[in-house]
Protein backbone atom coordinates (compact mmCIF):
# COMPACT_ATOMS: atom_id res chain seq x y z
CA UNK A 1 0.00 0.00 0.00
CA UNK A 2 1.16 3.18 -0.93
CA UNK A 3 1.99 6.18 1.44
CA UNK A 4 -1.15 8.47 0.21
CA UNK A 5 -3.54 5.75 0.34
CA UNK A 6 -2.43 4.78 4.12
CA UNK A 7 -2.82 8.00 4.99
CA UNK A 8 -6.33 8.42 3.15
CA UNK A 9 -7.59 4.93 4.77
CA UNK A 10 -6.43 6.26 8.25
CA UNK A 11 -8.52 9.73 7.40
CA UNK A 12 -11.56 7.62 6.33
CA UNK A 13 -11.15 5.74 9.43
CA UNK A 14 -10.94 9.09 11.33
CA UNK A 15 -14.33 10.14 9.66
CA UNK A 16 -16.20 7.22 11.18
CA UNK A 17 -15.50 6.87 14.53
CA UNK A 18 -18.76 4.22 15.29
CA UNK A 19 -16.55 2.08 12.99
CA UNK A 20 -13.61 2.27 13.24
CA UNK A 21 -12.15 4.10 16.65
CA UNK A 22 -11.87 2.23 19.60
CA UNK A 23 -14.08 2.20 22.50
CA UNK A 24 -14.21 0.02 26.07
CA UNK A 25 -15.65 -2.73 24.69
CA UNK A 26 -13.11 -3.25 21.59
CA UNK A 27 -9.86 -3.58 21.74
CA UNK A 28 -7.40 -2.31 18.74
CA UNK A 29 -6.95 -5.20 17.41
CA UNK A 30 -10.70 -5.70 17.17
CA UNK A 31 -11.31 -2.66 14.79
CA UNK A 32 -11.84 -3.19 11.06
CA UNK A 33 -10.07 -1.50 8.47
CA UNK A 34 -11.56 0.65 5.44
CA UNK A 35 -11.59 -1.15 2.47
CA UNK A 36 -10.36 1.11 -0.20
CA UNK A 37 -11.70 -0.60 -3.71
CA UNK A 38 -9.46 1.92 -6.18
CA UNK A 39 -11.60 3.02 -9.35
CA UNK A 40 -8.77 4.35 -11.14
CA UNK A 41 -6.96 8.09 -12.11
CA UNK A 42 -8.10 10.86 -14.49
CA UNK A 43 -6.27 12.96 -16.78
CA UNK A 44 -4.99 15.15 -13.83
CA UNK A 45 -3.68 13.27 -10.86
CA UNK A 46 -6.85 12.45 -8.56
CA UNK A 47 -6.98 8.91 -7.48
CA UNK A 48 -10.58 7.63 -6.46
CA UNK A 49 -11.47 5.12 -4.49
CA UNK A 50 -15.28 3.66 -3.52
CA UNK A 51 -15.65 2.74 0.51
CA UNK A 52 -18.86 0.91 1.17
CA UNK A 53 -20.23 1.55 4.74
CA UNK A 54 -23.26 -0.43 5.38
CA UNK A 55 -24.76 1.63 8.37
CA UNK A 56 -25.11 5.80 8.89
CA UNK A 57 -23.16 8.18 6.71
CA UNK A 58 -22.99 11.71 8.42
CA UNK A 59 -24.72 13.84 6.05
CA UNK A 60 -22.72 17.61 6.56
CA UNK A 61 -22.29 19.58 3.62
CA UNK A 62 -19.01 21.62 3.67
CA UNK A 63 -20.41 25.23 3.38
CA UNK A 64 -16.52 26.40 2.78
CA UNK A 65 -13.21 25.00 2.43
CA UNK A 66 -12.22 23.61 5.95
CA UNK A 67 -8.84 22.33 6.97
CA UNK A 68 -10.98 19.22 8.35
CA UNK A 69 -14.37 18.86 8.03
CA UNK A 70 -16.16 17.59 11.66
CA UNK A 71 -19.24 15.20 10.42
CA UNK A 72 -22.40 14.48 11.99
CA UNK A 73 -24.02 11.21 12.54
CA UNK A 74 -27.55 11.87 10.97
CA UNK A 75 -28.50 8.79 9.01
CA UNK A 76 -27.74 8.83 4.73
CA UNK A 77 -28.46 6.17 2.31
CA UNK A 78 -26.53 3.17 2.39
CA UNK A 79 -25.33 3.47 -1.30
CA UNK A 80 -21.25 4.14 -1.95
CA UNK A 81 -19.29 7.00 -0.74
CA UNK A 82 -16.11 7.91 -2.63
CA UNK A 83 -12.45 8.63 -1.17
CA UNK A 84 -10.50 10.82 -3.63
CA UNK A 85 -6.74 11.13 -3.20
CA UNK A 86 -5.98 14.77 -4.67
CA UNK A 87 -2.27 15.46 -4.07
CA UNK A 88 -2.14 19.26 -2.86
CA UNK A 89 0.76 19.85 -4.55
CA UNK A 90 -0.69 19.37 -8.22
CA UNK A 91 -4.44 19.59 -7.20
CA UNK A 92 -6.93 22.85 -5.80
CA UNK A 93 -9.36 21.14 -3.46
CA UNK A 94 -10.32 23.82 -1.84
CA UNK A 95 -11.16 25.16 -5.35
CA UNK A 96 -13.17 21.19 -6.07
CA UNK A 97 -15.61 21.76 -2.73
CA UNK A 98 -16.37 25.36 -3.30
CA UNK A 99 -17.47 24.83 -6.84
CA UNK A 100 -19.19 21.73 -6.07
CA UNK A 101 -21.64 23.49 -3.40
CA UNK A 102 -21.91 26.45 -5.83
CA UNK A 103 -22.94 24.19 -8.99
CA UNK A 104 -25.50 22.51 -6.05
CA UNK A 105 -27.22 25.98 -5.56
CA UNK A 106 -27.25 26.40 -9.34
CA UNK A 107 -29.73 23.13 -9.83
CA UNK A 108 -26.62 21.50 -11.24
CA UNK A 109 -26.11 17.72 -9.80
CA UNK A 110 -22.97 17.82 -8.52
CA UNK A 111 -21.34 15.33 -6.03
CA UNK A 112 -22.11 16.29 -2.20
CA UNK A 113 -19.29 16.52 -0.31
CA UNK A 114 -19.05 14.42 2.97
CA UNK A 115 -15.75 15.18 4.24
CA UNK A 116 -12.57 17.56 3.27
CA UNK A 117 -9.06 17.85 4.16
CA UNK A 118 -7.86 20.51 1.91
CA UNK A 119 -4.62 20.38 3.30
CA UNK A 120 -3.83 16.74 2.65
CA UNK A 121 -5.83 16.50 -0.18
CA UNK A 122 -8.20 13.99 0.90
CA UNK A 123 -12.24 14.06 0.45
CA UNK A 124 -14.83 11.41 1.08
CA UNK A 125 -17.66 12.32 -1.83
CA UNK A 126 -21.47 11.35 -3.23
CA UNK A 127 -21.04 8.66 -5.50
CA UNK A 128 -22.94 9.03 -8.31
CA UNK A 129 -22.53 5.41 -9.40
CA UNK A 130 -20.82 3.69 -12.37
CA UNK A 131 -23.06 4.70 -15.20
CA UNK A 132 -21.20 6.41 -17.07
CA UNK A 133 -23.00 8.42 -19.97
CA UNK A 134 -20.27 6.97 -22.12
CA UNK A 135 -21.07 3.52 -21.25
CA UNK A 136 -24.94 3.77 -21.93
CA UNK A 137 -25.01 5.66 -25.24
CA UNK A 138 -26.10 4.08 -28.16
CA UNK A 139 -27.93 4.66 -31.38
CA UNK A 140 -31.38 4.16 -29.92
CA UNK A 141 -30.35 6.03 -26.65
CA UNK A 142 -28.55 8.79 -27.66
CA UNK A 143 -31.50 11.39 -28.64
CA UNK A 144 -32.62 10.65 -25.39
CA UNK A 145 -29.46 10.96 -22.81
CA UNK A 146 -28.14 13.90 -24.82
CA UNK A 147 -31.67 15.66 -24.73
CA UNK A 148 -30.84 15.32 -20.74
CA UNK A 149 -26.81 17.05 -21.29
CA UNK A 150 -28.07 19.45 -22.81
CA UNK A 151 -30.51 20.65 -20.66
CA UNK A 152 -27.68 19.94 -17.52
CA UNK A 153 -25.65 22.18 -20.02
CA UNK A 154 -28.67 24.88 -20.26
CA UNK A 155 -28.74 25.09 -16.80
CA UNK A 156 -25.08 25.24 -16.35
CA UNK A 157 -24.80 28.34 -18.52
CA UNK A 158 -27.46 30.29 -16.98
CA UNK A 159 -25.67 30.44 -13.76
CA UNK A 160 -25.67 33.59 -11.89
CA UNK A 161 -23.58 34.92 -9.48
CA UNK A 162 -20.41 33.19 -10.68
CA UNK A 163 -17.93 33.31 -8.87
CA UNK A 164 -15.59 36.14 -9.00
CA UNK A 165 -12.14 33.33 -8.16
CA UNK A 166 -12.71 31.63 -11.35
CA UNK A 167 -10.48 32.80 -14.21
CA UNK A 168 -11.56 34.10 -17.81
CA UNK A 169 -10.83 32.27 -20.79
CA UNK A 170 -8.56 34.73 -21.82
CA UNK A 171 -6.24 35.25 -25.07
CA UNK A 172 -3.28 34.05 -22.93
CA UNK A 173 -4.94 31.25 -21.70
CA UNK A 174 -6.18 30.05 -25.09
CA UNK A 175 -2.55 30.59 -26.66
CA UNK A 176 -1.32 28.44 -23.46
CA UNK A 177 -3.06 25.72 -24.42
CA UNK A 178 -2.43 26.16 -28.30
CA UNK A 179 1.16 25.67 -27.15
CA UNK A 180 0.51 22.44 -25.49
CA UNK A 181 0.25 20.97 -29.36
CA UNK A 182 3.43 22.77 -30.57
CA UNK A 183 5.32 21.26 -27.84
CA UNK A 184 3.63 17.78 -27.00
CA UNK A 185 2.18 16.63 -30.10
CA UNK A 186 4.45 18.13 -32.74
CA UNK A 187 7.51 18.33 -30.99
CA UNK A 188 8.13 15.67 -28.44
CA UNK A 189 5.49 12.57 -29.69
CA UNK A 190 6.09 13.32 -33.19
CA UNK A 191 9.91 14.89 -33.21
CA UNK A 192 9.33 17.51 -35.60
CA UNK A 193 10.61 20.75 -35.55
CA UNK A 194 9.02 23.84 -37.25
CA UNK A 195 10.42 25.95 -39.99
CA UNK A 196 10.21 29.41 -39.32
CA UNK A 197 7.51 29.86 -41.84
CA UNK A 198 5.39 26.84 -40.29
CA UNK A 199 5.60 28.62 -37.17
CA UNK A 200 3.81 32.13 -38.81
CA UNK A 201 1.02 29.61 -40.29
CA UNK A 202 0.36 28.11 -36.66
CA UNK A 203 0.45 31.61 -34.88
CA UNK A 204 -1.99 33.22 -38.03
CA UNK A 205 -4.40 30.00 -37.14
CA UNK A 206 -4.25 30.20 -33.38
CA UNK A 207 -4.55 34.24 -33.56
CA UNK A 208 -8.47 33.09 -35.63
CA UNK A 209 -9.24 30.74 -32.87
CA UNK A 210 -8.43 33.04 -29.71
CA UNK A 211 -10.57 36.31 -31.78
CA UNK A 212 -13.55 33.43 -32.25
CA UNK A 213 -13.41 32.12 -28.62
CA UNK A 214 -13.11 35.87 -27.17
CA UNK A 215 -16.25 36.96 -29.49
CA UNK A 216 -18.45 35.15 -28.04
CA UNK A 217 -20.53 35.16 -25.35
CA UNK A 218 -18.43 34.46 -22.22
CA UNK A 219 -20.40 32.17 -19.83
CA UNK A 220 -19.91 29.44 -16.99
CA UNK A 221 -17.51 26.89 -18.80
CA UNK A 222 -16.93 23.45 -17.14
CA UNK A 223 -13.94 22.75 -19.46
CA UNK A 224 -13.96 18.84 -19.49
CA UNK A 225 -17.55 18.91 -20.46
CA UNK A 226 -18.28 15.28 -22.13
CA UNK A 227 -19.39 11.55 -21.98
CA UNK A 228 -16.21 10.47 -19.19
CA UNK A 229 -17.43 13.35 -16.92
CA UNK A 230 -21.18 12.85 -16.78
CA UNK A 231 -23.11 9.91 -14.66
CA UNK A 232 -26.92 8.80 -15.11
CA UNK A 233 -27.85 8.45 -11.42
CA UNK A 234 -30.32 5.97 -10.25
CA UNK A 235 -32.57 8.68 -9.69
CA UNK A 236 -32.37 9.32 -13.27
CA UNK A 237 -30.72 13.14 -12.77
CA UNK A 238 -27.56 13.71 -14.69
CA UNK A 239 -24.39 13.79 -12.34
CA UNK A 240 -21.94 16.34 -13.34
CA UNK A 241 -18.41 15.93 -12.17
CA UNK A 242 -14.69 16.85 -12.90
CA UNK A 243 -15.43 20.24 -12.76
CA UNK A 244 -12.38 21.90 -11.19
CA UNK A 245 -11.13 23.19 -14.20
CA UNK A 246 -14.13 25.70 -14.65
CA UNK A 247 -13.49 29.34 -15.99
CA UNK A 248 -15.40 32.05 -17.16
CA UNK A 249 -15.20 31.42 -21.35
CA UNK A 250 -16.72 30.96 -24.71
CA UNK A 251 -20.65 29.39 -24.76
CA UNK A 252 -20.16 26.70 -27.71
CA UNK A 253 -16.81 25.45 -25.49
CA UNK A 254 -18.69 22.64 -23.90
CA UNK A 255 -21.03 21.97 -26.40
CA UNK A 256 -18.55 21.60 -28.37
CA UNK A 257 -16.30 19.03 -26.04
CA UNK A 258 -20.06 16.97 -25.26
CA UNK A 259 -20.74 17.17 -29.50
CA UNK A 260 -17.73 16.22 -30.68
CA UNK A 261 -16.33 14.05 -27.45
CA UNK A 262 -12.99 12.57 -27.77
CA UNK A 263 -14.09 9.22 -26.69
CA UNK A 264 -17.27 8.82 -28.95
CA UNK A 265 -18.28 10.14 -32.46
CA UNK A 266 -21.67 10.70 -34.14
CA UNK A 267 -22.67 11.00 -37.28
CA UNK A 268 -21.65 15.34 -38.65
CA UNK A 269 -25.19 15.46 -39.37
CA UNK A 270 -26.98 14.05 -36.25
CA UNK A 271 -24.37 16.83 -34.03
CA UNK A 272 -25.14 19.34 -36.33
CA UNK A 273 -29.23 18.61 -35.45
CA UNK A 274 -28.30 18.67 -31.32
CA UNK A 275 -25.84 21.77 -31.90
CA UNK A 276 -28.33 24.05 -33.68
CA UNK A 277 -31.43 22.28 -31.39
CA UNK A 278 -29.10 23.63 -28.47
CA UNK A 279 -28.41 27.32 -30.39
CA UNK A 280 -32.30 27.63 -30.61
CA UNK A 281 -33.32 26.80 -26.99
CA UNK A 282 -29.89 29.09 -25.88
CA UNK A 283 -30.73 31.82 -27.87
CA UNK A 284 -34.64 31.78 -26.54
CA UNK A 285 -33.64 31.99 -22.97
CA UNK A 286 -31.62 35.09 -23.77
CA UNK A 287 -27.80 33.51 -22.74
CA UNK A 288 -26.64 34.35 -26.55
CA UNK A 289 -27.72 36.93 -28.88
CA UNK A 290 -29.79 35.91 -31.96
CA UNK A 291 -27.42 34.92 -34.75
CA UNK A 292 -27.79 32.92 -37.94
CA UNK A 293 -27.01 29.63 -38.62
CA UNK A 294 -23.62 30.31 -40.04
CA UNK A 295 -22.20 32.10 -37.87
CA UNK A 296 -23.59 29.75 -34.86
CA UNK A 297 -21.67 26.89 -36.66
CA UNK A 298 -18.24 28.79 -36.90
CA UNK A 299 -18.89 29.48 -33.28
CA UNK A 300 -19.21 25.60 -32.35
CA UNK A 301 -17.06 24.04 -35.02
CA UNK A 302 -14.03 26.69 -34.22
CA UNK A 303 -14.04 26.42 -30.59
CA UNK A 304 -13.54 22.74 -31.12
CA UNK A 305 -10.99 22.84 -33.48
CA UNK A 306 -9.20 24.66 -30.89
CA UNK A 307 -9.96 22.42 -28.19
CA UNK A 308 -8.78 19.67 -30.42
CA UNK A 309 -5.94 20.94 -30.97
CA UNK A 310 -4.95 21.08 -27.12
CA UNK A 311 -6.26 17.83 -26.68
CA UNK A 312 -3.67 16.06 -29.44
CA UNK A 313 -1.19 17.95 -27.34
CA UNK A 314 -2.38 16.91 -23.71
CA UNK A 315 -2.97 13.31 -24.78
CA UNK A 316 0.51 13.46 -25.80
CA UNK A 317 1.84 14.77 -22.53
CA UNK A 318 -0.28 12.42 -20.49
CA UNK A 319 1.22 9.15 -22.42
CA UNK A 320 4.84 11.05 -22.50
CA UNK A 321 5.17 12.72 -18.91
CA UNK A 322 2.53 10.86 -16.60
CA UNK A 323 2.72 7.07 -18.33
CA UNK A 324 -0.64 7.42 -19.23
CA UNK A 325 -0.50 5.61 -22.51
CA UNK A 326 -4.05 4.49 -23.23
CA UNK A 327 -4.83 7.99 -24.33
CA UNK A 328 -3.19 7.53 -27.41
CA UNK A 329 -5.76 5.15 -28.41
CA UNK A 330 -7.97 8.70 -29.06
CA UNK A 331 -5.67 10.06 -31.03
CA UNK A 332 -6.90 9.24 -34.34
CA UNK A 333 -10.45 10.36 -33.39
CA UNK A 334 -9.22 14.03 -32.49
CA UNK A 335 -7.24 14.32 -35.68
CA UNK A 336 -10.51 13.22 -37.69
CA UNK A 337 -12.42 16.18 -35.70
CA UNK A 338 -9.11 18.95 -36.58
CA UNK A 339 -9.43 17.83 -40.40
CA UNK A 340 -12.65 17.64 -41.21
CA UNK A 341 -13.64 21.12 -39.52
CA UNK A 342 -10.27 22.90 -40.99
CA UNK A 343 -10.82 21.29 -44.37
CA UNK A 344 -14.46 22.87 -44.38
CA UNK A 345 -13.24 26.63 -44.08
CA UNK A 346 -11.30 28.03 -46.75
CA UNK A 347 -9.73 29.88 -43.80
CA UNK A 348 -8.07 27.26 -42.34
CA UNK A 349 -7.15 25.27 -45.12
CA UNK A 350 -3.86 26.04 -45.23
CA UNK A 351 -3.57 24.80 -41.83
CA UNK A 352 -5.46 21.28 -42.67
CA UNK A 353 -2.66 21.20 -45.52
CA UNK A 354 0.18 21.28 -43.54
CA UNK A 355 -1.46 19.12 -41.08
CA UNK A 356 -2.16 16.49 -43.80
CA UNK A 357 1.61 17.05 -45.49
CA UNK A 358 3.80 17.20 -42.72
CA UNK A 359 2.39 15.81 -39.48
CA UNK A 360 0.44 12.71 -40.77
CA UNK A 361 2.94 10.60 -42.41
CA UNK A 362 4.62 11.01 -39.37
CA UNK A 363 1.67 9.54 -37.50
CA UNK A 364 1.01 6.78 -39.42
CA UNK A 365 4.33 5.55 -38.27
CA UNK A 366 3.72 5.63 -34.77
CA UNK A 367 2.45 2.01 -33.15
CA UNK A 368 -1.14 3.78 -31.64
CA UNK A 369 -2.26 5.33 -35.51
CA UNK A 370 -5.16 3.94 -37.26
CA UNK A 371 -6.62 5.16 -39.60
CA UNK A 372 -8.25 8.61 -38.87
CA UNK A 373 -11.07 8.74 -41.75
CA UNK A 374 -12.67 5.59 -39.99
CA UNK A 375 -12.21 6.60 -36.35
CA UNK A 376 -15.24 6.31 -34.28
CA UNK A 377 -16.97 4.50 -37.05
CA UNK A 378 -18.69 2.35 -34.23
CA UNK A 379 -21.23 4.81 -33.61
CA UNK A 380 -22.00 5.81 -37.08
Amino acid sequence: MDQRKQALTSWVAEQFPEHFQSNASRTQAELPVPVLQSLGSDAGFRRYFRLDISAQHPTALLDAPLQAAPLSTAPLSTAPLLAVDAPPETEDTALFVSLAKYLREQGIKAPMIIAADIEQGFLLVEDFGDRLLHRELMPDTADTLYGEALMVLLRLQQSTDIPASLPHYDQPMLRRELEIFVQWFVGELLNYSLTAQERILLDRLFEQLETCALEQPQLLVHRDYHSRNLLVCDSGCMGVIDFQGAVVGPFSYDLASLLRDCYIRWPADQVRRWALSYGNMAMEVGIIPKVNEAQFMRWFDWVGLQRHIKVLGIFARLHLRDGKAHYLADLPLVIRYLLEVANSYPQLQNFAQWFEQRLLPLAEQQSWYKDYRSAGEASE
